[in-house]
């Protein structure tokens, strides 16, 4: 193709290809053989080209030098580069040196590393800040959900987390107030709304209230992790019984006329008797309450929302009969005569009233299957059991108190009684034996759990000491040892005589009537008894027996007898707790 001079166009100075190819050829002959060096192999190569294929290929020996290997593009392990491999070219073949690609290459990688190592500890800083945070969330949820509800906890359809116990209460019991179950009865028309009480629940909110508080309980960290974490989740019922029997006594009342409805034969506590008497039902008609029954079971374990079942009514005969009814009451009945006794393993003792026992026997009707059975309210035997049991079965430590006289010798041992101190424990423990017992329909004696301090014993030394001595009919009184007065007496005649022993005063009286079998004397005085019935006192109508230490033919009923002066010293100068020695032995005849 021509321009319009037709003339060919210029093209542009070109290297001939051939006399390129043919140079590079040529340089390539110059190449020495691949060899051997002195010291290992080594490769001394002279390459052709552009600079920057010979820095390619320089970068590319630095790093299989880094690498410590034998590059595998291009190489064979029949000729191994040596450590520090040179690359030569003549500037007249357009080559320039290429020294420093290796340390290029080093340097690069050096970099690189350090910049993975500054990654490394920043992401191990991040990490760990991180991880401080959470376990510094955890430790604070721990500790705000201590006495709270714990995150994933539900009430019916509400969910309690966070709420102080005050605040849980009070949400239990509104819910309480708004479950409400509308029961239709589509044979007689009518229909009734009831509350869970009405239907024979009976709700205990604080123990309602406990679960709340517990649930997802934790006595660990690991477990606390768990309580605090809102993904794990708890629901919570009402804490309650239910009574099928109230439930259709209740829908009778309210949904069928009094003249038409089925009554049950029942059992009941007569106070009077202090037995169960059984009392017939009669035929009629009787509300369907499968559906309300399920209803209430479902409001339980939902509290918080209204429901209106439909139901209908059948007729039938007294849906538990009285013979049923009476068998039910002869059981509860062995119930009340087989005893039971608490002890607490000492001195004391209790037995369960009647009364309150057969508060604790339930009898469980119902009616659709015909069957009334007893049951046991646990928790009023632990209830009562915990109140009452600590004032009947504590008991007050009491030392033992002997009289010894001044060389600590025991004359009278335990004066004073000793007492184990006694404190009541795990009274809990002791109501599940009741129920046990009551379950089995058996007596039992129940020892309940007890601190026990054992009594200690002191002694004290008898300041007063009063030695009768029946041989020679006189009594000496000793202070501290020594005498302080002899009085002359008569003792017991022989078929009443006064005992031999040792005893202690302890009862005094300035006047009194004294009886026998066989005699009263009124206005006795300065009467100082020491053992039972036997004392010191005024005998005004046997001075001459006194005066003769005649016990034989005027003896006492085993008194001893004395003058009024001498009877009323020992009644004003002997303490009570003085030592009185009975001595000797009786006389054939009068001593003075």
């Amino acid at each position: 193709m021509t321009d319009g001079q037709g003339q060919q166009p210029q093209r542009p100075a070109m290297r001939p290809e051939y006399g390129a190819m043919r140079e590079d050829f040529e340089a390539t002959q110059t190449m020495a053989p691949l060899g051997m060096g002195e010291t290992g192999p080594s490769a001394q190569v002279r390459v052709p080209g552009a600079e920057a294929g010979a820095n390619g290929l320089a970068g590319l020996v630095g790093a299989t030098d880094a690498a410590g290997t034998t590059a595998k593009g291009g190489f064979t392990t029949a000729a191994k580069i040596t450590a520090e491999p040179t690359f030569t070219a003549s500037p007249a073949d357009g080559f320039t040196p290429v020294a420093g690609a290796h340390t290029g290459m080093t340097g690069g990688h050096t970099a690189a590393k350090g910049r993975s190592r500054k990654g490394l500890i920043i992401t191990l800083i991040v990490a760990g800040v991180l991880l401080v945070a959470l376990i510094g969330a955890f430790f604070g949820a721990r500790w705000y959900y201590a006495d709270r509800v714990a995150p994933g906890v539900r009430f019916g359809s509400v969910t309690m987390a966070g709420q102080t116990r005050d605040e849980a209460k009070a949400s239990v019991k509104q819910a309480i107030k708004d479950t409400a179950i509308t029961v239709k009865d589509s044979t007689s028309g009518q229909k009734t709304t009831a509350s869970l009480e009405q239907l024979g629940v009976s709700i205990d909110v604080d123990k309602t209230v406990d679960a709340l508080m517990n649930a997802k309980s934790s006595s660990n960290l690991l477990e606390d992790v768990s309580r605090v974490n809102p993904l794990s989740h708890a629901d919570v019922a009402l804490a309650a019984t239910t009574d099928d029997a109230a439930l259709a006594d209740y829908l009778s009342e309210q949904l069928i006329a009094e003249n038409e409805r089925a009554v049950p034969a029942s059992i009941a506590y007569n106070a009077e008797t202090k037995a169960f008497e059984a009392s017939e039902g009669t035929a009629g008609k009787t509300p369907d309450a499968t559906k309300a029954v399920a209803a209430v079971k479902q409001a339980v374990a939902q509290p918080g929302a209204a429901a209106t079942v439909t139901i209908a009514d059948k007729t039938v005969d007294a849906p538990i009969s009285l013979e049923t009814a009476q068998q039910t009451a002869d059981q509860a009945n062995a119930r009340l005569n087989n005893k039971i006794v608490l002890t607490n393993g000492d001195a004391k003792q209790v037995e369960l009233p009647v009364d309150e026992v057969a508060k604790w026997i339930k009898a469980e009707s119902e009616p659709a299957k015909g069957t009334i059975t007893l049951g046991y309210d646990a928790d009023a035997i632990r209830q009562y059991l915990s109140q009452q049991l600590p004032g009947q079965l504590n008991q007050e430590m009491v030392s033992q108190t002997d009289i010894v006289d001044n060389n600590g010798t025991v004359i009278i041992a335990a004066e004073t009684k000793g007492v184990n101190g006694v404190t009541i424990k795990d009274t809990d423990k002791a109501a599940d034996a009741v129920l046990a017992a009551l379950q089995k329909g058996e007596g039992a004696t129940v020892q309940v759990d007890a601190d026990v301090t054992k009594f200690d014993t002191k002694q004290k030394v008898s300041e007063w000491r009063l030695v009768v001595d029946k041989s020679a009919q006189n009594v000496t009184v000793y202070q501290n040892g020594n005498v302080v007065k002899t009085f002359n007496v008569c003792t017991g005649k022989a078929s009443t005589q006064t005992d031999n022993g040792t005893f202690y005063v302890y009862l005094k009286y300035k006047t009194q009537t004294m009886r026998g079998e066989d005699y009263v004397t009124p206005n006795v005085r300065w009467v100082t008894y020491f053992n039972g019935g036997e004392g010191f006192h005024s005998a005004p109508w046997n001075y001459s027996a006194i005066a003769r230490g005649d016990p034989v033919n005027h003896g006492s009923h085993g008194c001893v007898n004395m003058y009024d002066d001498d009877a009323n010293w020992i009644y004003t100068n002997i303490p009570d707790g003085a030592v009185v020695q009975v001595v000797g032995s009786q006389p054939t005849s009068a001593v003075r």
